[in-house]
């Protein structure tokens, strides 16, 4: 046995494995089933494809008309993200910067909405949308993502702001710029970290939501990913490999994206709390 290497050591190993096992399964198995026929998901389902089958996404993309839910996904989520950003850095930046019981006030009242579900509030949102004639519209759901993200988004920029030594903007000021000016040539430059941890979180919770897009846009024709996919699974049939085609298509912008930002998302997160 190894100096140093202990009983205790080698049980925190084998936890470790059966975690990792634990969460790999799931992706094991969607992938295997998307690359099955039915006649293979019928006799093993979890074994692996012999031969691997692509038809499940060719007829998943038709039939669901993917093509069109992930053009609406996209509108969606990358304008939510970008109001996000704009607001929440916007809004952050006045709660970090003024010391008084408005800006206290105001960031207690974000903090209130991040651990309110929104469901408490899920018939007047409802009703509030039709009445703005929002319901079955892009411009609805970009509100309510806007809305409802919002809190957590100013969260996390005010906490990273406030790491931010305050001579930035103090020097931006000294030389005749407004503080909108300061914000956006000084300040906004500097918060690349925690804006990659904001687009990225907020990314995940829009593309992936599934109960709001049904709710404010089934039967609009605009319906995201997560609804389309749906459609495969009904009262008394499943065809589980379309689904898990429709699902692996679905992740896969979602998951690029994430990969390429995730170095941000721990910078951001621990720079951020550390303020």
């Amino acid at each position: 046995m190894r100096t140093g290497y202990r009983p205790r050591t080698f049980v925190l190993e084998i936890v470790m494995v059966a975690v990792a096992v634990a969460f790999l399964f799931p992706v094991y198995a969607l992938v295997t089933l998307a690359f099955k026929d039915p006649g293979q998901i019928a006799n093993a389902p979890l074994a692996p494809p012999n031969p691997p089958s692509v038809d499940s996404f060719g007829t998943a993309w038709q039939s669901a008309t993917l093509g069109a839910a992930l053009f609406n996904s996209t509108l969606i989520t990358v304008s939510s993200v970008i109001a996000l950003i704009v607001l929440g850095s916007l809004a952050a930046y006045f709660l970090a910067r003024r010391a008084g019981r408005l800006s206290y006030g105001l960031y207690i009242l974000f903090l209130v909405g991040i651990i309110l579900p929104f469901q408490l509030g899920m018939i007047p949102l409802y009703q509030l949308v039709n009445d703005l004639g929002l319901i079955g519209t892009y411009q609805g759901m970009i509100l309510f993502y806007t809305g409802i993200q919002l809190p957590f988004t100013v969260f996390l920029y005010t906490g990273f702001i406030r790491s931010l030594p305050a001579d930035y903007t103090n020097a931006a000021l000294i030389d005749g710029a407004s503080h909108l000016q300061a914000f956006v040539h000084v300040i906004f430059p500097l918060l690349r970290p925690i804006t990659g941890t904001v687009l990225i979180l907020n990314a995940v919770h829009v593309w992936n939501d599934f109960f709001t897009p049904l709710l404010y846009l089934g039967g609009s024709g605009r319906e995201t990913v997560p609804v389309k996919v749906f459609a495969f699974v009904n009262e008394y049939t499943s065809d589980y490999g379309l689904v898990a085609a429709g699902l692996v298509l679905a992740a896969l912008p979602i998951l690029v994206v994430f990969l390429v930002l995730q170095r941000y998302v721990i910078r951001g997160f621990s720079s951020g709390l550390k303020g």
